[in-house]
């Protein structure tokens, strides 16, 4: 028995469905969950119960990432259906066109730009959009989430309940640009708030008027936000999902902390692998740029830029010579805004706060303390441990923050702090300080120590610090005191110099 080219066109399309899905290892129920549907109804399109739909193909495609080979069949029997019938397609398609669910959106191009600053990050991203569905878009979904100690997720969970992002620090700012060069301002929404995730509706709509992004036309969107140092991993992921047709990431980072950069991707049909192609690097006067791109990304990709911070050789103004000199560590403690040894503030006393009066300033104090840690976890690993304190930065208040070895415990916050007991059992170890970086010195500190501080209500407790967090703790109290640890070294001491520290220093031990 001979079928109609209808028929025949129909089982191409069901035949090209189950190769995909097959190839993929997914069962038709699974299918059907990625896609939205009712888990029989991917088994009656294939076993031809149910025809295709053009919203079936589409999501079809992109779950199925068929390069178009799903989409195009679904062309060929939707165009036989339609001459059977004698009635003219609803709309031509474009060539190689494959649509995306629902919204018909296509992102021609995407520039996503991730810049490091003095206070956390900015990000800004360029979405050039074309509608090739058939409705007109009113809105465009977008996700910022954040995430500081991504190798960590029970450490980045807790962190992110005690420092939530929030709509007010993000700044968003949108616009939209049809290629007339006058951008309109875009309004939001907020759909999603969460600790560290946002999800947001940037509206096609202004205070003024509505410009709705029609079938068949073309509007560029910029929308830009800012996080914090102590919210942001050093991470930076893109996800696609709408179709694609070409995805560019830039970082630009600080050339004097010397970046490294690295990136991975996955996808539904694969594992997680590094970049294809490798981020490209080049200077502009004290920034290092990093460029990457890619075309036709697959739907539900996903990119991850990532990078560490090291110490790199400069040269002299002069040329300084074969390999030029190292930057200084304080050099580069100065640069976080860190004050250095032989500055009278950090041998003055601070001036405690008067709480809870002024909780709104020792809470911005202690938020400028969180901050510096932050950054600081990424120029050095700090094995030990770390802490900074209120003078560090400049500021004359009793505040400190400890961050414990365990970086899966949360920072000490210490305000109006004051050592009420102390074991007369001691030890020397050696220690570093923030504000002269570049020495080590041995230090006798005791192995328990109780302290006294504040409550952001005002109220006082009582805290028992042992071993390595008695001596960070004594530390930075002894910043808010005016002392550095040189003044607890014995007479004769010398200090170490920290490359020499690297070759001969060990851990704590206790």
């Amino acid at each position: 028995m001979t079928t109609s080219p209808l028929e025949r066109a129909a089982d191409s399309f069901a035949a090209e469905l189950a190769r995909q899905r097959t190839g993929r290892g997914l069962s038709k129920k699974q299918l059907a969950i990625l896609m939205g549907f009712d888990p029989s109804y991917v088994s009656h399109v294939e076993g031809r119960r149910h025809r295709p739909t053009e919203d079936f193909a589409r999501r079809a495609e992109a779950v199925l990432e068929a390069s178009g080979a799903i989409w195009q069949r679904f062309r060929e029997y939707d165009d036989l259906r339609h001459a059977r019938t004698g009635q003219p397609h609803r709309e031509p398609y474009l060539p190689g066109q494959w649509l995306p669910p629902g919204t018909g959106l296509v992102v021609e191009r995407e520039l996503a730009t991730l810049t490091h600053t003095d206070d956390g990050y900015r990000c800004v991203i360029h979405r050039e959009l074309y509608n090739a569905g058939t409705e007109p878009v009113t809105r465009y979904l977008v996700r910022v989430a954040v995430d500081r100690y991504p190798n960590d997720p029970g450490r980045s969970n807790r962190h992110h309940r005690e420092h939530q992002l929030t709509f007010a620090e993000l700044q968003l700012q949108a616009r939209r640009d049809d290629g007339t060069g006058d951008a309109e301002p875009m309004h939001w929404r907020a759909k999603h708030d969460r600790d560290a995730f946002k999800e947001i509706w940037l509206l096609f709509e202004n205070g003024e008027r509505r410009f709705p992004l029609y079938p068949g036309d073309r509007a560029t969107i910029e929308y830009a936000y800012s996080v914090g140092h102590e919210k942001w991993g050093p991470w930076f992921q893109r996800a696609v999902r709408l179709p694609t047709r070409q995805l560019a990431v830039r970082l630009d980072l600080p050339a004097a902390l010397d970046p490294q950069v690295w990136g991975e991707e996955t996808s539904l049909s694969t594992e997680e692998g590094p970049l294809r192609t490798a981020p490209q690097r080049h200077d502009e006067r004290d920034r290092a740029i990093y460029d990457w791109q890619t075309d036709d990304p697959p739907l539900n990709a996903r990119y991850r830029m990532q990078w560490r911070f090291r110490a790199r050789p400069e040269t002299k103004p002069d040329g300084g010579g074969p390999g030029g000199v190292r930057v200084r560590p304080s050099d580069r403690m100065r640069g976080l805004g860190i004050v250095q040894r032989g500055e009278d503030l950090l041998r003055q006393r601070v001036r405690p706060f008067d709480l809870p009066g002024e909780e709104q300033i020792a809470r911005e104090v202690v938020k400028r303390l969180t901050t510096v840690l932050a950054r600081l976890d990424e120029l050095h690993p700090f094995s030990k441990g770390v802490g900074v304190a209120a003078p560090q930065l400049g500021i004359g208040r009793a505040a400190a923050v400890v961050r414990p070895s365990d970086r899966s415990a949360e920072p000490v916050v210490l305000l109006n702090p004051r050592m009420v007991d102390a074991d007369p059992d001691t030890d020397e170890q050696y220690e570093g300080c923030l504000s002269f970086f570049d020495h080590r010195g041995l230090v006798p500190r005791p192995l328990r120590l109780d302290v006294e501080h504040a409550q952001w209500d005002g109220s006082r407790i009582i805290t028992s610090f042992e071993f390595g967090m008695a001596r960070l703790v004594a530390h930075e109290i002894d910043h808010l005191e005016g002392r550095l640890y040189v003044d607890r070294m014995a007479p004769g001491v010398p200090l170490v110099p920290v490359e020499e520290y690297r070759e001969t220093g060990h851990p704590w031990r206790y």
